[in-house]
């Protein structure tokens, strides 16, 4: 048996794994192998006090504010937090899509994305939208840890707060109850998802008549800043795809849990894989530690259009070949690129709760789930993303000040 217990200043939570645990019962985060029950548990969701907002949200009464209070995004702008859902043919059913928006103040108050180990932000359940129109952000997650779109709250809520509306499907099979390596690798699904997520905002009576169909961009981080490149026109090698896995020098904790899930590669069917994804509603796309970018044909990158943002946490030489996406600069003609050279693919969690890091040592992880390039807070690393991102999408797709 193994037993976790958290204490809050509103609730205990009291979690019990019965009979063990099996690497091929773990989901992923693309660089951090999950060496530990505690973070097995975490990455399933098990531990999370809000893993998504169908099961469950933790609310604090007379606790917490909604308004952002992150030093990138000071301002008195509430943040609303809905979530509906989108028809996918491909994926056989609905898929959950998590909606952030400027809001009214009013809604249930919220913390989305909290974890054991990381921090959650604060927005409204069900607040009324604001009475305007605004640009739209389809935001791509990764797998594992950060395989949920309230993980990316923390960048997701302030881009709210700026006045975007930002919309995050849940890609299947990435983490949680339902994860799965097979769906995980079947990467070239997931631009459809930010698709069908867009056929459904504007469709949707809350949100159809407050977004600009004009002003749609796509923002990824990790795997989800694969399938921004994707939405925008690059597409997948299938050989290359089908041959990831066949050395550890790629991505040796995704292989792994790959292999011992029994799923081999050379065997899946990747007829669709090498398809055309991109939707031309999409006007830009944001990449941050894009993965894997290795698998992507490389002259297709010539195809892509539109512009794009491309950002690697890390200095040259530190970032993982997988989703080292400098060369992209050269392949995108209308493309930037920029690193965070004191920052780490572990950058794009959370901020860890006080504690985390030596829970992660007790637990013998093995990786710095909590430690950065060195130098800065991960506050502050957010922060020059979330100021980065602010800047690029609102040069690219939001209204100018003119705009009603």
């Amino acid at each position: 048996m193994f037993e976790v217990e958290r204490q809050t200043d509103w609730r205990s939570l009291r979690l019990h794994s019965q009979h063990g645990w099996r690497p091929t019962d773990m989901p992923f985060s693309l660089l951090i192998p999950l060496a530990s029950p505690v973070l097995a548990l975490a990455a399933m969701g098990l531990v999370q006090a809000t893993s998504a907002l169908p099961l469950e949200v933790t609310t604090r009464p007379n606790t917490i504010s909604a308004k952002v209070t992150h030093p990138a995004a000071e301002t008195s702008v509430q943040v609303g937090v809905r979530q509906i859902s989108a028809t996918s043919k491909e994926r056989g059913g609905d898929i959950e899509i998590t909606v952030w928006y400027p809001a009214q103040a009013d809604g249930e108050p919220v913390m989305l994305g909290e974890s054991v180990f990381f921090e959650g932000t604060a927005s409204l359940r069900d607040a009324s939208i604001a009475e305007r129109k605004f640009p739209l952000v389809l935001l791509s997650h990764g797998a594992g840890l950060a395989g949920n779109p309230q993980a990316m709250s923390w960048i997701a809520t302030p881009l709210a707060s700026q006045g975007f509306v930002v919309a995050a499907p849940t890609h299947p099979g990435n983490s949680g109850r339902n994860r799965s390596a097979a769906e995980t690798m079947k990467i070239w699904l997931r631009p459809g998802d930010l698709s069908d997520t867009l056929d459904a905002i504007e469709k949707d009576p809350t949100f159809s008549g407050h977004i600009d169909t004009g002003r749609v961009g796509t923002l990824g981080l990790s795997m989800g800043g694969g399938t921004a490149l994707a939405i925008a026109g690059a597409r997948i090698d299938p050989r290359l795809l089908a041959g990831y896995c066949d050395t550890d020098m790629r991505n040796a904790s995704l292989c792994d849990w790959v292999r011992q899930s029994g799923v081999d590669l050379h065997a899946m069917d990747m007829q669709s894989a090498g398809r055309d994804n991109s939707d031309r509603r999409i006007r830009f796309a944001m990449a941050i530690d894009p993965a894997p970018v290795d698998v992507f044909d490389a002259e297709s990158f010539a195809d892509v259009s539109i512009p794009v943002s491309i950002v690697n946490l890390g200095a040259q030489g530190k970032i993982p070949t997988t989703a080292d996406a400098s060369g992209l600069v050269k392949a995108i003609a209308n493309s930037s690129y920029t690193t965070i050279n004191d920052a780490s693919h572990y950058s794009l969690f959370a901020e860890c709760r006080p504690g985390a890091a030596e829970m992660a040592e007790a637990e013998k992880i093995g990786d710095p789930i909590c430690m950065d390039g060195g130098g800065r807070s991960r506050r502050e690393l957010h922060a020059q993303m979330i100021d980065m991102t602010v800047g690029a999408f609102s040069q690219a797709v939001k209204a100018d000040a003119a705009n009603p």
